[in-house]
Protein backbone atom coordinates (compact mmCIF):
# COMPACT_ATOMS: atom_id res chain seq x y z
CA UNK A 1 0.00 0.00 0.00
CA UNK A 2 1.06 3.57 -0.65
CA UNK A 3 2.44 5.37 2.36
CA UNK A 4 0.61 8.50 3.43
CA UNK A 5 2.73 11.42 4.65
CA UNK A 6 1.05 13.41 7.41
CA UNK A 7 2.39 16.70 8.70
CA UNK A 8 1.44 16.87 12.37
CA UNK A 9 1.59 20.65 12.66
CA UNK A 10 -0.65 23.68 12.39
CA UNK A 11 2.27 25.84 11.25
CA UNK A 12 1.72 27.49 7.87
CA UNK A 13 5.51 27.85 7.54
CA UNK A 14 6.03 24.09 7.80
CA UNK A 15 3.28 23.47 5.25
CA UNK A 16 4.91 25.96 2.90
CA UNK A 17 8.39 24.42 3.20
CA UNK A 18 7.16 20.85 2.74
CA UNK A 19 4.96 21.78 -0.19
CA UNK A 20 7.70 23.86 -1.82
CA UNK A 21 9.98 20.81 -1.64
CA UNK A 22 7.46 18.82 -3.67
CA UNK A 23 5.86 16.57 -1.05
CA UNK A 24 2.26 15.46 -1.16
CA UNK A 25 0.84 15.31 2.35
CA UNK A 26 -2.14 15.90 4.58
CA UNK A 27 -2.19 18.08 7.66
CA UNK A 28 -3.21 17.04 11.14
CA UNK A 29 -2.78 19.16 14.23
CA UNK A 30 -2.69 16.93 17.33
CA UNK A 31 -3.32 18.38 20.75
CA UNK A 32 -0.48 17.44 23.09
CA UNK A 33 0.75 18.47 26.51
CA UNK A 34 3.69 20.81 25.86
CA UNK A 35 4.78 21.01 29.48
CA UNK A 36 8.19 19.51 30.20
CA UNK A 37 9.88 21.61 32.87
CA UNK A 38 13.61 21.43 33.35
CA UNK A 39 14.56 20.20 29.88
CA UNK A 40 17.21 22.01 27.86
CA UNK A 41 15.80 23.62 24.68
CA UNK A 42 17.42 21.12 22.28
CA UNK A 43 16.06 18.21 24.31
CA UNK A 44 12.65 19.82 24.76
CA UNK A 45 11.99 20.36 21.04
CA UNK A 46 12.78 16.70 20.40
CA UNK A 47 10.49 15.53 23.20
CA UNK A 48 7.60 17.69 21.98
CA UNK A 49 8.05 16.50 18.39
CA UNK A 50 7.91 12.88 19.63
CA UNK A 51 4.68 13.60 21.51
CA UNK A 52 3.08 15.20 18.45
CA UNK A 53 4.12 12.32 16.20
CA UNK A 54 2.79 9.71 18.62
CA UNK A 55 -0.53 11.55 18.94
CA UNK A 56 -0.96 11.75 15.16
CA UNK A 57 -0.13 8.14 14.26
CA UNK A 58 -3.28 6.10 13.64
CA UNK A 59 -2.99 4.07 10.44
CA UNK A 60 -0.29 1.49 9.61
CA UNK A 61 0.22 3.29 6.29
CA UNK A 62 0.87 6.66 7.91
CA UNK A 63 4.27 8.32 8.01
CA UNK A 64 4.12 11.17 10.49
CA UNK A 65 6.32 14.25 10.41
CA UNK A 66 6.13 16.39 13.54
CA UNK A 67 8.30 19.31 14.60
CA UNK A 68 8.73 21.88 17.32
CA UNK A 69 10.80 25.08 17.29
CA UNK A 70 12.08 27.19 20.17
CA UNK A 71 14.17 30.31 20.52
CA UNK A 72 16.64 30.52 23.40
CA UNK A 73 18.54 33.56 24.62
CA UNK A 74 21.16 32.85 27.29
CA UNK A 75 19.49 29.43 27.78
CA UNK A 76 16.14 31.09 28.53
CA UNK A 77 13.39 29.77 26.27
CA UNK A 78 11.38 32.39 24.41
CA UNK A 79 8.15 30.76 23.29
CA UNK A 80 5.24 32.40 21.53
CA UNK A 81 4.49 35.76 23.14
CA UNK A 82 1.44 35.97 25.37
CA UNK A 83 0.44 39.34 23.90
CA UNK A 84 1.82 42.39 22.08
CA UNK A 85 3.61 43.71 25.17
CA UNK A 86 5.34 40.36 25.62
CA UNK A 87 6.38 40.41 21.94
CA UNK A 88 7.89 43.87 22.40
CA UNK A 89 9.88 42.65 25.43
CA UNK A 90 11.20 39.63 23.51
CA UNK A 91 12.31 41.71 20.54
CA UNK A 92 14.01 44.23 22.82
CA UNK A 93 15.87 41.36 24.48
CA UNK A 94 16.97 39.94 21.10
CA UNK A 95 18.07 43.34 19.73
CA UNK A 96 21.84 43.48 19.17
CA UNK A 97 22.33 39.94 20.48
CA UNK A 98 22.92 36.43 19.20
CA UNK A 99 20.37 33.77 20.09
CA UNK A 100 19.84 30.10 19.30
CA UNK A 101 16.93 28.58 17.42
CA UNK A 102 16.29 24.87 17.97
CA UNK A 103 14.01 22.76 15.82
CA UNK A 104 13.36 19.17 16.77
CA UNK A 105 11.57 16.82 14.43
CA UNK A 106 10.30 13.28 14.54
CA UNK A 107 9.45 11.08 11.56
CA UNK A 108 7.65 7.89 12.45
CA UNK A 109 5.52 5.03 11.20
CA UNK A 110 4.18 1.94 12.95
CA UNK A 111 7.65 0.35 13.13
CA UNK A 112 10.22 3.14 13.25
CA UNK A 113 10.65 6.55 14.84
CA UNK A 114 13.60 8.87 14.25
CA UNK A 115 14.06 12.10 16.19
CA UNK A 116 16.68 14.77 15.59
CA UNK A 117 17.36 18.37 16.57
CA UNK A 118 18.95 21.12 14.48
CA UNK A 119 20.40 24.30 15.97
CA UNK A 120 21.02 27.64 14.30
CA UNK A 121 22.39 30.89 15.68
CA UNK A 122 20.92 34.23 14.70
CA UNK A 123 22.46 37.63 15.35
CA UNK A 124 20.10 40.58 15.36
CA UNK A 125 21.23 44.12 14.64
CA UNK A 126 20.20 46.86 17.03
CA UNK A 127 16.46 47.30 16.46
CA UNK A 128 14.89 50.66 17.20
CA UNK A 129 11.85 51.00 19.40
CA UNK A 130 9.90 52.36 16.47
CA UNK A 131 10.79 49.32 14.34
CA UNK A 132 9.76 46.94 17.11
CA UNK A 133 6.44 48.73 17.65
CA UNK A 134 5.69 48.78 13.92
CA UNK A 135 6.47 45.07 13.51
CA UNK A 136 4.46 44.05 16.57
CA UNK A 137 1.53 46.16 15.33
CA UNK A 138 1.26 43.86 12.29
CA UNK A 139 0.25 41.01 14.63
CA UNK A 140 2.72 38.70 12.91
CA UNK A 141 4.97 38.07 15.94
CA UNK A 142 2.17 36.73 18.11
CA UNK A 143 2.17 33.18 16.74
CA UNK A 144 5.94 32.74 16.49
CA UNK A 145 8.57 31.52 18.92
CA UNK A 146 10.78 34.44 19.89
CA UNK A 147 8.20 36.87 18.45
CA UNK A 148 9.61 37.00 14.93
CA UNK A 149 9.55 35.24 11.58
CA UNK A 150 12.83 35.38 9.67
CA UNK A 151 10.98 34.97 6.36
CA UNK A 152 8.86 38.07 7.00
CA UNK A 153 9.57 41.73 7.69
CA UNK A 154 11.69 40.75 10.69
CA UNK A 155 14.26 39.42 8.24
CA UNK A 156 15.53 42.99 8.00
CA UNK A 157 16.59 42.74 11.67
CA UNK A 158 18.82 39.71 11.04
CA UNK A 159 22.45 40.72 10.73
CA UNK A 160 23.81 37.20 10.29
CA UNK A 161 22.99 33.56 10.85
CA UNK A 162 24.88 30.33 11.25
CA UNK A 163 23.08 27.10 10.48
CA UNK A 164 20.03 25.93 8.59
CA UNK A 165 17.77 28.79 7.45
CA UNK A 166 14.77 26.48 7.09
CA UNK A 167 15.17 25.21 10.65
CA UNK A 168 14.73 28.80 11.80
CA UNK A 169 11.46 28.87 9.83
CA UNK A 170 10.45 25.65 11.60
CA UNK A 171 11.40 22.69 9.39
CA UNK A 172 14.98 21.76 8.41
CA UNK A 173 14.05 20.34 5.01
CA UNK A 174 17.50 18.95 4.15
CA UNK A 175 17.78 16.34 6.96
CA UNK A 176 14.01 15.76 6.82
CA UNK A 177 14.12 14.91 3.11
CA UNK A 178 17.07 12.54 3.56
CA UNK A 179 15.28 10.65 6.33
CA UNK A 180 12.01 10.51 4.42
CA UNK A 181 13.84 9.02 1.44
CA UNK A 182 16.32 6.68 3.11
CA UNK A 183 14.32 5.43 6.08
CA UNK A 184 10.68 5.76 5.05
CA UNK A 185 10.79 5.49 1.24
CA UNK A 186 9.03 8.80 0.59
CA UNK A 187 10.32 11.10 -2.14
CA UNK A 188 8.95 14.39 -3.46
CA UNK A 189 7.43 15.07 -6.85
CA UNK A 190 9.07 18.34 -7.83
CA UNK A 191 6.60 18.78 -10.68
CA UNK A 192 3.45 18.30 -8.62
CA UNK A 193 4.23 19.29 -5.06
CA UNK A 194 1.18 20.28 -3.06
CA UNK A 195 -0.56 19.51 0.19
CA UNK A 196 -4.09 18.55 1.21
CA UNK A 197 -5.90 19.73 4.30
Amino acid sequence: MTKQLILASASPRRREILSMAGYRFTVLSPDVDERAPGLAPDVLVQELSRRKAAAALSSPNDVILAADTMVALDDKILGKPADAADAVQMLRALSGRTHAVYTGFTISDKNTAVTQAVAAHVTMREITGEEIDAYVATGSPLDKAGAYGIQEAAGMFVQSLQGDYYSIMGLPICPVSVLLRDTFGITPDLQKGYYHE
